[in-house]
């Protein structure tokens, strides 16, 4: 009985342990936000997405991570389990950025999109601010319908 308890105890903190690791390895895509490129994850199953960029200890400036959906609907974020402070940018089918939200790190405040929206790309908070990328920027990337849409010039 006693190895029956340990097995398990030992099974529940691997599983344990498992649950809080990082996804790292998610495919990645190319964004174009101006002058600036962006290296994001795609996170585009209901799994990735519940995960998003929980239990990270930190993330390189110019990554980040795209939540793909099937269809435009108001989204609305949390930070819970999520280590370092995160801005949303709700984006639009073709690549607009409808709204930003700063979200602070371990809150279960939700942050929504002002309107329905397929896109959600998350940042190190203050990259959208330091790059002076504001609501109704244009980004470009072959996921958003915009290939005929010339980038934005730097402001």
């Amino acid at each position: 009985m006693t190895h029956l308890l340990r097995s398990l105890i030992l099974l529940l903190c691997c599983l344990t342990a498992a649950a809080q690791a990082p996804q790292t390895q998610l495919p990645r895509v190319m964004l174009q936000a101006g002058m600036y490129q962006i290296d994001a994850q795609v996170a585009s199953n209901p799994d990735q997405r519940a995960v998003g960029l929980m239990f990270r200890q930190d993330m390189p400036q110019h990554e980040g991570m795209l939540f793909v959906f099937d269809e435009p609907q108001v989204q609305c974020f949390w930070m819970k389990n999520t280590l370092m402070p995160l801005t949303a940018a709700f984006i639009s089918d073709d690549g607009t950025i409808v709204n930003l939200a700063d979200m602070q790190p371990l809150s279960t405040d939700s942050h929504c999109s002002t309107k329905p929206v397929r896109y959600v790309l998350e940042m190190k908070q203050g990259w959208f601010a330091h790059k002076q990328i504001k609501k109704g920027f244009v980004l470009k990337s072959s996921v958003f319908k915009n290939a005929n849409v010339k980038a934005n010039p730097r402001p």
